[in-house]
């Protein structure tokens, strides 16, 4: 499967966005579909997962309450809203798909990665 993010921009601190991850073929929803950021000098790090169906999610706690993950297999789309963004969530954001039916909160267990998107918020 191919992925393809979008969505990132500059917003100030309390802003909002949402970023958008587009999947190629017809197997999108046989993945789990997960969202991952990285700042600079900074390891890759989990924001936010959903499983296959979409009934379940999982978000890293640095993310919980401001970030929503959400996907729509007719449209081989997942999104990631971020509401109350703070400048330490600037970094460029991927979104990743795990062919397992759980999710993971680890970088090296999903197969296909997006090619980022970058977010940028100001204080």
């Amino acid at each position: 499967v191919q992925l393809q993010a979008s969505g990132g921009g500059l917003v100030q601190a309390g802003g909002s966005l949402r970023l958008s991850c587009a999947a190629s073929g017809r197997t999108f929803s046989s993945y789990v579909m997960g969202w991952f950021r990285q700042a600079p000098g900074k390891e890759r790090e989990f924001v936010a997962a959903v499983t296959r169906s979409g009934s379940s999610s999982n978000y890293a706690e640095s993310v919980k309450g401001r970030f929503t993950i959400s996907r729509d297999n007719a449209k081989n789309t997942v999104y990631l809203q971020m509401n109350n963004l703070k400048p330490d969530d600037t970094a460029i954001y991927y979104c990743a798909a795990r062919g397992r039916v759980y999710y993971s909160t680890t970088p090296s267990e999903y197969q296909y990665w997006g090619q980022g998107t970058l977010v940028t918020v100001s204080s």
